[in-house]
């Protein structure tokens, strides 16, 4: 008995070990670019990293991201003058661009388009407009020489929020020695990555899902309802906060995935909207990846063109 459970300990080491070597030799893996909060208390990626992002256990997406001296992920180094033409775009993981080769981006898309102008992008998964408004207050100086501004506003997720507050216990948690293993661990940052917990989080989730399934229609009318006002509320509290330049600041939404109420008040009080969502909808082909609802290379492209068509006069 004591001879088959030290050979069984033996092979299951074996089996770890060469899977662990298969994942590191074909690269299965996701590198995580180390986040922190500067010196401002913005949020964002520690400068000058090089990596590969992946996603889907058969690597279905690989692609080379690049942390340009500001901490984000950039074809270019961010150096705005007077006597440049720049525009910024500024986002969530959607405009991160970890689903495409920096190279090959959204901003690189755009700026292509263009004669003599820079696009910047500023993107960092899990920015909200609170995150997007105060990077913009804390780096004023580069900003106010930045000729256009874009913000992408995923409406529901992004004005949860009517204030900022670095999120340093994240932080505090990707820099635990539990995090530092599983990123120095191949196979475990692997089997995380393609979910073997997800038969929990699925279990969780239909949970949810039941309980949401009591509700009557119309009190799920009135939370979302309850939702977009307090949507409202947070917009109006964080613009009174930070300022907003009507001029030169717009959102770029889907105004298909976005309440009236929001859309209403914007156009009355002369916030500008670059609008992607016809764009979409008579797209031939999917604007977004298959295993997640992120921009493929396609969407990307319709991206830039929309921008480009709400911007070309104003250049």
């Amino acid at each position: 008995m004591k001879k088959l459970f030290i050979k069984s300990a033996l092979y299951i080491i074996l089996i770890i070990f060469t899977l662990e070597i298969l994942v590191r030799v074909f690269h299965l893996y996701n590198e995580t670019p180390t986040r922190y909060i500067d010196d401002f208390g913005v949020e964002k990626s520690l400068p000058n990293q090089n990596g590969y992002a992946v996603t889907g256990n058969r690597r279905q997406n690989f692609s080379q991201y690049h942390i340009n001296k500001f901490g984000f992920n950039s074809y270019r180094e961010f150096r705005p003058t007077k006597e440049k033409v720049e525009i910024a775009i500024i986002g969530d993981s959607f405009i991160e661009g970890m689903h495409q080769d920096f190279y090959n981006s959204t901003g690189k898309k755009l700026e292509e388009k263009l004669d003599n102008v820079e696009v910047y992008e500023y993107g960092y998964a899990g920015y909200d407009l609170a995150n997007q408004l105060d990077l913009i207050t804390k780096y004023k100086e580069d900003f106010e020489l930045i000729d256009h501004i874009v913000i992408y506003l995923k409406y529901e997720n992004d004005l949860k929020n009517s204030s900022y507050t670095p999120n340093t216990e994240r932080i505090a948690l990707l820099s635990s020695p539990i995090f530092k293993i599983r990123n120095e661990f191949k196979l475990l940052s692997y089997a995380s990555a393609i979910g073997v917990l997800d038969p929990i989080k699925d279990f969780v989730i239909n949970i949810m899902k039941k309980k949401d399934a009591k509700k009557s229609l119309k009190e799920i009318e009135e939370t979302k309802t309850s939702n977009d006002l307090l949507y409202l509320e947070n917009f109006k509290k964080l613009v009174a906060t930070y300022g907003f330049d009507k001029q030169k600041v717009y959102f770029l939404l889907n105004t298909s995935k976005t309440s009236p109420i929001f859309l209403d008040y914007c156009k009355s009080n002369g916030f500008q909207i670059f609008d992607f969502a016809e764009a979409f909808e008579k797209s031939k082909k999917s604007p977004t990846l298959i295993y997640d609802k992120h921009w493929n290379n396609h969407g990307r492209e319709l991206i830039a063109e929309v921008i480009f068509n709400n911007l070309k006069d104003k250049l």
